[in-house]
């Protein structure tokens, strides 16, 4: 099974805080809990990278993490669900765009859909704001070990018709499709 080395590097509420390197770098976007931790720890093999929780809205920065030094993943504050001020919300709001509009490093968005579930009025909210701004992104759907692969390609084809860019699928249970999902961001950041 093809994975990467994987370590933490740094958390950051705003632009000015992130770090300063030249890797190409893909930031997670979806709803909480929809597994974007569960993501990072199944791409390096390692359930202890990213912290994962059954309670939505426990991300609050954006934490960075290396690849073996051939991209960076971004774990974003999931959308749609936090125990927070309107204030905070606010606030996350303000220095997430700022991020995604401004940083140079960013190779593509990421964002993530629950294969169980129809998409979500957020998620399409989100994707609109993706491509107001004309942003790269593909999907990334997970939790696909949840429903059978005749499903899953009914699946994949209503989120093709949907939103624009590539559909992969994806588990952190069992790590389907884990080095599909790698050898897609290798090539990302080759081109």
């Amino acid at each position: 099974m093809k994975q990467l080395n994987a370590s933490f590097i740094i958390s950051a509420e705003k632009l000015s805080q992130c770090p300063d390197f030249s890797l190409p770098e893909f930031p997670l976007l979806g709803r909480s809990n929809v597994g974007k931790s569960s993501f990072i720890n199944a791409l390096c093999n390692n359930k202890k990278l990213a912290k994962t929780s059954n309670t939505p809205g426990k991300t609050r920065l954006i934490n960075f993490f290396n690849f073996s030094d051939k991209f960076m993943v971004a774990d974003l504050p999931g959308y749609g669900y936090a125990k927070v001020s309107k204030e905070a919300q606010a606030r996350w709001q303000k220095y997430l765009e700022e991020y995604l509009l401004n940083r140079k490093q960013i190779k593509s968005l990421v964002q993530f859909i629950d294969a169980r579930h129809e998409i979500q009025k957020n998620d399409y909210q989100m994707r609109e704001w993706i491509e107001t701004y004309n942003l790269p992104v593909f999907t990334v759907l997970t939790k696909a070990d949840y429903i059978s692969k005749g499903k899953l390609h009914s699946v994949i084809a209503n989120v093709k018709k949907n939103f624009s860019g590539d559909v992969l699928p994806f588990s952190a249970v069992n790590r389907f499709y884990c080095e599909d999902v790698i050898e897609y961001l290798v090539n990302l950041c080759q081109n």
